[in-house]
């Protein structure tokens, strides 16, 4: 179960992120990247965000911590942009945050070469989540302590917007992950698939769903309880995992 903390003090805007994100300190003197919910895609993606970290976690791959973190309106009174106070206050209550990872930089795939193994687990975790935001283009890639660290899942799981708990997509292919920008690196996508599936029996998936809390998952679509619907993302990701890999499949052949 992540940590839950709560945030002591808003240091200052990420404005390249879509949805706004920031760094904030906390009540453990630590400092966090906070996703909001009340931003951009709202809740969603910080259902995504808290789902696959954990799966890319069980995995063996490198993430950040991930915590939850209690916000509170008051501090937007601090803040002079509007856009700011806006936000804070649409977002009170409980959000999600990553640790703050001072003096990391962004994966530059000219200067760094990944290897052929952790390439492709990276590749296979997001033909698997169905992660549409790990491109060329915004690599979500940080290399920190000569590591090459995963951020920002909030754009996988793309399926479960506006969705309503039908799980017969769980066999497709993901065709976008012809766009990711370690693909020509994972030549060895194969014994990756072998590997890291094994990692995620469908109890260790049903244990990951269940870390969502109820108020990211209440009024959403056609679901009838916050239960059900985390019935059904078990579902659709056990079924991901016991119906040919399709998604597997894709890589390999964008690859080719």
């Amino acid at each position: 179960m992540p940590r839950t903390v709560h945030a002591t003090r808003y240091v200052t805007p990420l404005r390249e992120g879509g949805s706004m994100p920031a760094i904030v300190e906390a009540d453990d003197d630590g400092m966090y990247v906070l996703k909001f919910r009340g931003a951009g895609q709202g809740p969603r993606a910080l259902v995504a965000e808290l789902v696959s970290g954990e799966i890319a976690r069980a995995l063996g791959l490198p993430v950040p911590e991930i915590v939850f973190i209690e916000l509170d309106a008051g501090l937007a009174r601090t803040e002079g942009d509007p856009e700011i106070q806006q936000l804070i206050q649409a977002s009170a209550g409980l959000n999600i945050a990553l640790d703050y990872l001072p003096g990391a930089v962004n994966f530059d795939p000219v200067a760094e070469q990944p290897s052929a193994g952790l390439a492709s687990a990276i590749v296979w975790l997001d033909a698997f989540t169905s992660n549409v935001d790990r491109s060329a283009r915004n690599p979500n890639l940080l290399v920190w302590h000569g590591q090459l660290t995963l951020i920002d899942h909030g754009a996988s799981l793309y399926f479960h917007h506006g969705w309503d708990g039908d799980t017969s997509g769980a066999g497709k292919p993901f065709p976008l992950i012809r766009d990711h920008v370690l693909l020509p690196w994972a030549s060895e996508l194969e014994q990756a698939d072998v590997r890291l599936s094994a990692l995620l029996p469908p109890e260790r998936l049903a244990q990951i769903v269940a870390l969502v809390p109820d108020p990211w998952l209440q009024g959403g679509d056609g679901f009838a309880s916050p239960q059900q619907q985390r019935d059904a993302y078990t579902s659709y990701l056990q079924q991901r995992l016991a119906l040919p890999h399709a998604f597997v499949q894709e890589a390999i052949h964008a690859r080719a």
